[in-house]
């Protein structure tokens, strides 16, 4: 099974820290003659590693009316090269006691490989061959375009939550290539053809447009060595400069209902606007970023606010919380949101959560709200260091969206300095209505 949605919630939960001063992963890195950079994680708790290879391209790259080409092409890389037959990729890593997968987000898509570390070699070559040898016939593209439309239809169009959450990316983002769907629109999927997956990999996988990172039971000589001997001989080609257009000002909150005899769990979503680490929103500084990561801790979760407040307390909800991720290309999105005891009660609910936001930007946030979010981001840390895919997942998404080694090493750093003045300014500025989606997730029809 391959993904088309951004991993995940390990990476939210690798916004972390030790102590100020800590070093994160320790990372070492160096770039290949063709302009491949590689970045190795060394780790020898157990003999494996994860292999990865990241593009600088995803959905947002798209032509216009090409949505999901990105994700078909993910698709299409496991048939076949020269050198091995449709499917046996996956056939030779499972051979080996490996797996394998590979998913495409707005602005990255990634391969990756978890495997004995004996077997680097193997994998390094079997990645290394599709970056330039891909071979699609017709009678493998068709298929497979197929695939994809089923895959659509099982995860969005027979999903009552998913058509929603892809009305409210579409409500969020006026003009930016975010609004689309990273898996496509179901008609623009279906003219999809050989060409259009030809051209885009032609166009975007080179290796001077990609990330090559290995994290796991290794060391950086023999990263080097094997990769010299794989991807070194591959030539570097020109990349077009990605083009991506800025959200327009935004004047009006929007709302979107959505009913379906299929909802058992009906829900109040609200999506706002957000700066990420790369892109600014009107004052927001350098520091807002990580506020927000602070404020999303705060509120989100078994011990934030809104649990705390909406199901222990006022015993209205059944669940309730927060999201914000901050590496992304451009704008991001920090959402809230409310799942009602009872299904009647989805009014009640959302009248509570916004109450919640008029409390925190009337009262703002103490000391020792943010002491103990900060405290617990530090307290993730050792989960993600102990992991050995987690560090591949986490730097390449990182590198992909505009941050660097420093910036990621640094994390602990610039998290341990935000205060409560910081966090209650990111909160003025992203709870603006005006840039706002409230969702709404009922479970009857409305007529």
């Amino acid at each position: 099974m391959r993904h088309f949605l951004a991993p995940l919630a390990i990476f939210i939960a690798l916004s972390l820290a030790l102590s100020a001063k800590a070093q994160v992963f320790e990372p070492e890195s160096f770039t290949l003659d063709n302009g491949l950079q590689v970045v190795v994680v060394p780790n020898d708790r157990a003999p494996i590693l994860t292999h990865m290879i990241w593009y600088r391209v995803g959905s947002a790259d798209e032509p216009p009316g090409k949505s999901g080409i990105a994700h078909f092409l993910e698709h299409l890389m496991f048939k076949g090269t020269d050198k091995i037959e449709p499917g046996e990729f996956s056939r030779l890593v499972a051979r080996e006691g490996g797996q394998d997968n590979a998913y495409t987000s707005y602005d990255f898509t990634a391969y990756f490989q978890t495997i004995a570390s004996d077997r680097l070699d193997m994998v390094m070559e079997l990645e290394a061959d599709r970056m330039t040898g891909l071979l699609l016939e017709e009678s493998e593209v068709n298929p497979e375009r197929d695939v994809v439309l089923e895959e659509r239809r099982s995860r969005v169009d027979n999903e009552p939550s998913s058509q929603l959450s892809e009305m409210v990316s579409a409500a969020l983002y006026l003009h930016h290539p975010y609004g689309l769907p990273i898996i496509g629109w179901e008609n623009e999927i279906r003219a999809l053809d050989q060409t259009d997956a030809l051209d885009f990999y032609e166009t975007w996988y080179a290796p001077n447009n990609a990330i090559l990172i290995v994290a796991g039971d290794t060391t950086v000589e023999e990263v080097r060595r094997l990769a010299e001997t794989h991807y070194g001989d591959i030539p570097q080609r020109a990349v077009p400069e990605r083009q991506r257009v800025e959200e327009p000002r935004q004047w009006a909150s929007r709302r979107v209902e959505l009913a379906d005899p299929k909802v058992g769990q009906p829900s109040v979503t609200i999506q706002y606007l957000a700066p990420s680490y790369n892109t600014s929103l009107e004052d927001s500084t350098d520091a807002t970023p990580y506020a927000l990561q602070v404020l999303d801790e705060l509120m989100g979760g078994r011990t934030g606010r809104l649990y705390q407040e909406l199901v222990v307390e006022q015993e209205i909800a059944a669940g309730a919380g927060a999201g914000y991720r901050a590496n992304s290309l451009d704008l991001s999105e920090f959402s809230i949101s409310v799942t009602p005891r009872n299904g009647d009660d989805l009014a009640k609910a959302e009248e509570a959560l916004r109450a919640e936001i008029d409390r925190l930007l009337d009262e703002g946030v103490s000391e020792e709200e943010v002491e103990q979010a900060r405290q617990r981001l530090m307290d993730s840390v050792a989960y993600a260091q102990d992991s050995v895919s987690g560090p591949a997942h986490f730097i390449g998404r990182a590198l992909t969206t505009g941050q660097d080694l420093e910036d990621i090493e640094a994390w602990p750093e610039r998290i341990g300095q935000v205060t409560a003045e910081e966090v209650e300014a990111a909160a003025a500025l992203v709870f603006d209505p005006d840039r706002s989606v409230t969702g709404v997730l009922k479970s009857e029809p409305t007529s």
